[in-house]
């Protein structure tokens, strides 16, 4: 299961495609071109660091994605267009008045359908 301390990290997750063209094999016929379902989030750097242990690894969801499960894709070469990549970044003030910088990143997590085995 997806470790509920990171849930909120998908609240304002969009679900998208991941278009996968063809590949081309030196020995053998071209691979058809996929088409996958994943979620795209932004979510700070800090956040990122400390989700990064759980990348490419499968996690069931809870709540709106509850028959789905995610993979954070980080380095896997198959999904290079979708590793994570600079979100941007947002200047604040804290309550104290010391200004400080919020940097984000913008992550894809493959997102599965999950199905449930029943004892016949």
């Amino acid at each position: 299961m997806w470790p509920d301390e990171y849930a909120f990290l998908l609240d304002d997750a969009e679900e998208v495609d991941l278009h996968i063209p063809p590949v081309e094999q030196s020995d053998g016929p071209t691979e058809k071109a996929i088409t996958r379902k994943a979620l795209k989030v932004r979510i700070s750097q800090q956040d990122f660091e400390k989700i990064w242990p759980l990348s490419e690894a499968r996690y069931r969801l809870s709540g709106r994605f509850s028959s789905k499960a995610i993979t954070l894709i980080t380095n896997n070469p198959h999904y290079q267009k979708w590793h994570p990549s600079e979100g941007g970044s947002v200047e604040s003030v804290s309550d104290s008045g010391q200004k400080y910088t919020t940097h984000y990143v913008m992550v894809h997590f493959l997102l599965d359908d999950v199905r449930e085995s029943v004892a016949a």
